[in-house]
């Protein structure tokens, strides 16, 4: 724990006692699922902490998470960067969003042993839950570490977000030319990049860029196209 709260510690976050149980928890539940189920390739303690709780937590470079309420997570496999973030900062209403329903189970399992309250696992595709007026233009914040294009991971994500509010995509410090091709459709689907913050992973060779895109406009209806397509045909 000595490493990850140093690292933590410059990113502004100190831990209580009771949140560093629930990373510990969170870590031995992963380590666990992980026999039977594929979540990671990364089991290590200390990487653990650092590739996948310290690395969801980095959001807090580019958003101030105590103005954040709702939060949707696109893709969030084992819950990253989620419930990192939702053992951090508990106030925030938190949807974790997978179209695999085993990670579903094992997310649901995390979320009572964590006792972590007002959050939701949602199975399906990004597609199809952006249509529905329940989650729809609702959330203040959406976060995806999914390995996507960024085109076709705006395509998924802005249309979950309220106008003026912010969707954060977690990329590799490699991915300029990639950042550069998505702002045709960030633009198209009503969003605008702000920022690309990039850096290095502490103690690691992993290159890092956080790409912060704004909602300045409402998303046009036509969008998200139907299942499958965004991530054939990216805009």
């Amino acid at each position: 724990m000595d490493k990850f709260d140093t690292e933590l510690n410059k990113l502004g976050i100190t831990l209580t006692s009771r949140q560093k149980e629930q990373f510990d928890r969170y870590y031995e539940l992963l380590a666990e699922w992980n026999k039977v189920m594929n979540l990671t390739g990364i089991t290590d303690y200390d990487e653990v902490n650092l590739k996948h709780f310290t690395d969801s937590l980095t959001i807090v470079r580019v958003k101030n998470m105590a103005e954040i309420s709702t939060l949707i997570d696109i893709g969030t496999g084992a819950g990253f960067p989620g419930i990192p973030i939702k053992i951090v900062y508990p106030h925030i209403k938190v949807v974790l969003l997978d179209s695999l329903n085993k990670r579903l189970k094992f997310l649901n399992t995390v979320i009572d042993e964590l006792s972590l309250e007002s959050v939701e696992t949602l199975h399906g595709r990004a597609e199809d839950h952006a249509r529905n007026i329940k989650y729809r233009e609702k959330f203040d914040l959406c976060v995806s570490r999914a390995v996507a294009n960024l085109s076709t991971l705006s395509e998924y994500c802005l249309p979950f977000v309220k106008r003026n509010g912010t969707f954060v995509s977690y990329k590799s410090g490699t991915s300029d030319e990639e950042i550069m091709h998505a702002e045709k459709a960030v633009d198209i689907l009503g969003g605008k990049i702000v920022k690309i913050d990039k850096f290095t992973l502490p103690d690691t060779d992993m290159g890092r860029a956080l790409v912060k895109i704004e909602k300045v406009r409402n998303t046009p209806g036509k969008y998200p196209r139907k299942a499958g397509v965004p991530g054939k045909e990216p805009l």
